[in-house]
């Protein structure tokens, strides 16, 4: 997955993207990988579904869209975060383009209600990110606080999150690093009501981001999920590294 990292991107619109579709055989491949998804907290229940793009009320020329469940329990939100993040990155490595699509209303599915959609379209290869680093993100000294782990910081700081408000912040030190979701002062076209909820998913994909950045500079690490307590600097997990 970490690879992928550096090829993703959010398609907003999927035109001029090619011509090839989706096959029978990588739907197959997209379904065993549910399987394989590892959650933040395995004691939330979540379902995940994949319908074709005319069921659901995104329109944004896709083929298809997942669709996320979840019960709510404290950190649900992060939980489907990062599950989710594994499987868009996952789906760049087959060449699907992928957006997460928050606006969307759905019902609710199997007793659990619905959080957020990911549509997704076959792209060709050269439509991916060619440079990361071109991208618009917050410098280092935004996100991370302190001179620790900033190879880290490089890279996790390219993470995806709505309307690009970069909700996270890190204090690092040697053997910790404890990441916070900040409420952002702006807020683009996000609804006032809606940005603490979002906010919360890209937590959950920003510590996904986190730990295979970790994983790849082989720092070891021990998880301490904390429960999010609205505020506006709201610590949502501490790391314990070089443990």
């Amino acid at each position: 997955m970490y690879d992928m990292i550096f090829k993703r991107k959010s398609f907003h619109l999927f035109k001029n993207t090619g011509d090839k579709k989706i096959s029978i055989e990588e739907l197959n491949k997209i379904k065993n990988e549910l399987k394989k998804l590892v959650p933040l907290n395995e004691n939330i229940k979540i379902d995940i579904k994949i319908v074709r793009a005319s069921e659901t009320s995104c329109n944004k020329e896709e083929e298809y869209c997942i669709l996320f469940y979840s019960e709510k329990k404290d950190n649900y939100l992060q939980n489907i975060g990062y599950i989710g993040e594994q499987l868009d990155l996952y789906l760049v490595s087959l060449n699907i383009g992928t957006l997460w699509y928050g606006i969307g209303k759905e019902e609710n599915y199997n007793d659990l209600d619905f959080v957020i959609m990911m549509a997704i379209k076959k792209v060709d290869a050269d439509k991916f990110r060619k440079d990361m680093f071109k991208s618009k993100r917050k410098s280092i000294s935004e996100i991370w606080k302190n001179e620790y782990y900033t190879n880290v910081a490089e890279i996790v700081r390219f993470a995806p999150s709505a309307c690009n408000l970069q909700p996270w912040f890190v204090e690092s030190s040697l053997n910790e690093l404890k990441v916070y979701r900040i409420r952002p002062n702006k807020r683009g076209i996000m609804p006032t009501t809606k940005v603490d909820y979002y906010n919360k998913i890209d937590i959950g994909i920003f510590l996904l981001f986190l730990e295979l950045c970790l994983k790849e500079n082989n720092v070891e690490y021990e998880r301490q999920l904390l429960t999010d307590d609205d505020s506006d600097k709201a610590i949502n997990a501490i790391y314990k590294v070089g443990v």
